[in-house]
């Protein structure tokens, strides 16, 4: 039995992947779904990324977590990369997830091509409250595009504004995720064009983590509502000695 950690992506909360986690558990493990700091419902959107990775380094604190697989998601990639610097020793091993992984002093739009950059800063652009939420045509053809309309507009509702300082805030670490003494994982969702197929999760991202375990599936960024059995195999088998 292992010991499992979804850390969700922007946009999300742990809820959004309960489903996954319930296929995990059938196969004999424990999971834990924790919410990131603003994200969680009333949260303020002006959130920071290193308050968002103190939330779950508290997490694994207060629940005693040891012996973790820590499972980042897209956005949540920058998250257990600075949780990993900073409790190492609670984790066993790290599995991102369509993730970005960033090394010392790079941010989330670092790592995003140039005219994403340009659209997400737009999007932010037309909130007050330092938060951002995708519109739902961008939703349903880039991130769910392997869902159909209702699957999209029913996952799409329970989406939530996201803290866009979280996107342009670097990272601080005192080891690259390559120099990091931990095994590695990478899921990459073939029919993932999230971030383009120009600008590629792997091998672009997954190259960083110097030695790693590759594991390749089909299916689209959002897969946790449209196959959530199968990335919950990937992840077993991303995550097993």
């Amino acid at each position: 039995m292992a010991n499992y950690v979804l850390v969700h992506g922007a946009w999300h909360t742990g809820a959004e992947l309960l489903l996954v986690a319930s296929h995990i558990q059938a196969m004999g493990h424990d999971v834990h779904t924790p919410t990131i700091k603003g994200n969680r419902p009333g949260d303020s959107k002006t959130v920071g990324l290193s308050e968002a990775i103190d939330s779950i380094v508290e997490y694994l604190e207060e629940t005693g977590t040891e012996d973790a697989i820590l499972v980042g998601h897209s956005y949540g990639g920058m998250v257990i990369t600075g949780v990993a610097d900073r409790v190492l020793r609670r984790i066993r091993r790290l599995v991102y997830w369509n993730a970005f992984v960033p090394n010392d002093g790079e941010s989330l739009l670092d790592m995003t091509a140039p005219h994403h950059v340009a659209a997400i800063e737009a999007l932010a652009a037309e909130r007050n409250d330092g938060s951002i939420l995708l519109p739902f045509p961008l939703w349903h053809e880039a991130f769910i595009n392997d869902g159909d309309l209702e699957t999209a507009q029913i996952a799409y509702n329970m989406l939530n504004p996201h803290p866009m300082q979280t996107f342009r805030d670097k990272i601080c670490l005192s080891d690259n995720p390559a120099d990091m003494d931990v095994g590695k994982s990478y899921i990459n969702c073939t029919e993932d064009i999230a971030g383009s197929h120009s600008h590629p999760w792997h091998p672009r991202l997954s190259e960083k983590l110097g030695l790693f375990r590759l594991i390749q599936i089909p299916g689209s960024h959002e897969i946790c509502f449209t196959h959530p059995d199968r990335i919950a195999r990937a992840i077993i088998e991303a995550g097993r000695d």
